[in-house]
């Protein structure tokens, strides 16, 4: 029913028999049941009292102010909670008794001394009376301007234009009553580019703006402000703060914008600055908010300047070219020492295994660990180039993407767990890469070659990625946020840290004279290589089945079978004609088909988590339970990552941690990255993370969070939720 329809049956209701045969001399004219009442606080702030009589109401609903005349520009009507009511003609309504006051705030134009409103409203007795809608007119005096001194008059500045070309509006010299701020200092902001905003700050004659007494902040979606590009400034001697650099005149700056996607996106800009009156007083630091449409397009990444997230403070002209070379630096640093570390990780080691024997064959030659050691970090760099090149595009393409972002591909998945079980029965004998497959990637055995050595350098960054080694979130975030060019660099540095050890050997002969001699032990310690090849397929294919179910599984190990199939025949037809050697490589294709199947699965419906005392993730249930006042450990995780498995055995999943847990009065939540979670993927974006792991401690009663470290300990997490809870 439609609020017009409503009112008019409310208004038939007064006339009907049986409203009249409710005595109506007993009913207050409308008047007095709803007194009404208005004056202005503020030239721009009216407030409207109604006081309303004992046994009778109003509908918050079909209040309604506007001005009578165009002197005023007026806001929204702000009115107060009311009390619910579910009425026979409005429904479920709110209503007010005793008395109500709204507030219409707004602007009056210049020299307005009195102001006309038109006051809607409509109200009901107890008896069951209800009034036809009423509208009164009341008349309001405003607060006189703001004085001047007898005597002196206003300096006509000449009138500017704004950012949007509107004439500014002149303002009263120094040495005369200090202006309001919202007169003193001016503020605009518009969308300059996708990329850029435009900012445009105008003192008054007589004020001036410090240059680095500011900062900003940008709420938006993916996307986050760089620092303020300001222009030459002016060296001013301020009793205040001394030699400072200010500006005089209006000053147009440029905000550049980080942004993670290419969509088009709502945000809300604040900007804090300060500036004083010439010889006059110094206005506390001020703070404009202004809402905008970032519109679609611009480049993802973009410079690396200001901080990750939250306010970004200005530092003076030579901040932001120093800040970003420094960043750089240390991002490589980072990044080098991530991919070293990497090598100790769980998920590397199964290909380290192979490269290990491989240079075992070696000998002690130089020149071959050398060419070992050269064509692994090859497949190495390249394969990282190329990984972080997919990810660069798929990001910009508008995905939301990180570290590890293959793997939450169940078709993948299904391909390198074949991979490893090629691998695994070459190691065991079952077959023989010769020469006229090295070109496809193979001789990891004793025939290896280059394009053996490349390819376990491209294996190696590939099942890396269920990895994260410490030091690497902080570069590869560094990289996610930065132009496309710096961040392969930052990639193919951590590529480096990876092969690093490899390269040590080949080109220190120290060390290479280490390893130990060809013999007999070889064949033994190959076949027994074959077995960390087995259970990496094997660890592959659970993965799988969290994805996408036992139907996945089924398919994965028929393709498993028939690789191994086509495998063992290609070896028998190693010495007879095509048409064997056909028919093998026919069922080697066909054993692949599996993974293409798996991909095109739906995911199975998840059942509801049994796991005890743990909450899933969702951004509503984390946000009631900060306004709830609840210490909350989130842990992000995925099946596939190593590092989450690792930190939930040792760490996670220990009596001490729910002790650690009750202690502070923690909630424990947890958010499953296996498959692509796009409300997840937000909440790691939110954090300037590239992958899981990620744990974030939120403290009691609000405050800021605290972003733990990817592999944890209990004492790590002890004191973080220790602190969180006082």
């Amino acid at each position: 029913m439609t609020p017009w329809l409503s009112a008019l049956l409310a208004t038939l209701l007064l006339l009907s028999p049986a409203a009249r045969a409710v005595d109506e001399a007993d009913l207050l004219p409308i008047d007095e049941a709803f007194a009404l009442s208005a004056k202005a606080t503020e030239r721009g702030r009216i407030e409207l009292t109604w006081k309303i009589a004992e046994g009778y109401y109003l509908y918050r609903h079909r209040m309604g102010v506007q001005p009578a005349d165009g002197g005023f520009k007026a806001n929204p009507l702000e009115l107060p909670e009311g009390i619910a009511y579910t009425d026979e003609f409005f429904g479920d309504v709110q209503t007010y008794r005793g008395d109500v006051t709204a507030v219409l705030t707004g602007a009056a134009a210049d020299g307005v001394r009195t102001l006309d409103f038109q006051v809607k409203y409509q109200g009901c007795a107890d008896v069951g009376i209800c009034y036809p809608p009423h509208t009164k007119t009341v008349t309001v005096e405003l607060p006189a301007d703001v004085a001047t001194p007898a005597g002196l008059e206003a300096l006509a500045a000449p009138a500017g234009t704004d950012l949007f070309g509107t004439a500014t509006t002149p303002a009263i010299a120094a040495g005369g009553l200090p202006l309001p701020e919202n007169q003193a200092f001016r503020f605009e902001a518009i969308v300059d580019t996708a990329d850029r905003l435009l900012l445009r700050f105008t003192p008054a004659p007589g004020y001036y703006l410090y240059r680095e007494r500011n900062s900003v902040e940008l709420q938006a979606e993916g996307v986050r402000a760089g620092e303020i590009q300001w222009p030459p400034s002016q060296s001013h001697f301020d009793e205040h703060f001394g030699d400072v650099q200010v500006y005089f005149e209006p000053v147009d700056a440029p905000l550049p914008l980080i942004r993670d996607h290419t969509r088009a996106v709502p945000a809300t800009l604040s900007v804090t600055f300060q500036g004083c009156q010439t010889d006059g007083i110094c206005y506390p630091p001020m703070t404009r908010t202004v809402e905008l449409q970032l519109p679609a397009g611009g480049v993802v990444g973009g410079p690396f300047v200001g901080g990750p997230s939250g306010p970004t403070e200005q530092v003076g002209p030579e901040g932001p070219p120093a800040r970003e070379a420094a960043s750089l630096w240390l991002a490589l640093l980072l990044a080098l020492g991530g991919g070293l570390i990497l090598n100790l990780m769980p998920c590397v080691l199964p290909v380290l295994s192979l490269k290990a024997l491989s240079l075992a064959q070696g000998g002690g030659n130089h020149r071959k660990a050398r060419a070992h050691a050269l064509w692994y970090t090859a497949g190495v760099l390249a394969s990282f180039a190329a990984v972080g090149g997919i990810a660069l595009a798929l990001r910009q393409a508008g995905l939301a993407l990180g570290w590890g972002f293959q793997l939450q591909q169940p078709g993948v998945i299904a391909a390198l767990a074949l991979v490893m079980v090629a691998i695994g029965l070459s190691l065991s004998g079952v077959v023989s890469f010769g020469a006229s497959l090295a070109g496809a990637g193979q001789s990891l055995t004793e025939k290896s070659g280059p394009a053996g050595n490349f390819f376990t350098g491209v294996l190696a960054v590939v099942v890396a990625s269920p990895c994260t080694a410490p030091f690497m979130g902080t570069a590869l975030a560094f990289a996610f946020t930065a132009s496309p060019l710096v961040a392969i660099v930052v990639f193919l540095a951590l590529g480096l840290g990876l092969a690093l050890p490899f390269l040590l050997i080949g080109f220190v002969p120290a060390l290479a004279a280490r390893l130990p001699k060809p013999g007999a032990w070889m064949e033994t310690f190959k076949h027994l290589l074959a077995f960390p090849m087995y259970l990496t397929a094997v660890w592959l294919l659970w993965v799988l089945a969290k994805q996408r179910g036992a139907d996945a599984i089924g398919l994965a190990l028929v393709g498993a079978v028939g690789l191994g199939l086509g495998l063992w025949l290609w070896e028998k037809a190693r010495w007879k004609g095509a048409l064997a050697k056909g028919i093998a490589v026919a069922i080697i294709l066909a054993a692949l088909w599996p993974a293409v199947l798996v991909q095109r699965m739906p995911a199975p419906e998840k059942a509801a988590a049994a796991e005890t005392g743990v909450v899933a993730y969702s951004a509503d249930a984390l946000e009631q339970l900060r306004r709830d006042g609840r210490v909350v450990f989130v842990n992000m995780t995925a099946d596939w990552c190593v590092s989450c498995k690792a930190n939930e055995r040792t760490v996670l999943g220990r009596p001490a941690f729910r002790e650690a847990l009750e202690r502070a009065g923690a909630v424990y939540m947890k958010g499953d990255w296996t498959d692509v979670d796009p409300a997840i993927t937000a909440f790691l974006e939110s954090h300037q993370a590239v992958g899981v792991p990620l744990y974030v401690v939120y403290p009691r009663n609000g405050g800021e969070p605290e972003v733990l470290p990817t592999l944890l300990t209990q004492s790590i997490v002890d004191e973080a939720l220790a602190k969180a809870a006082n």
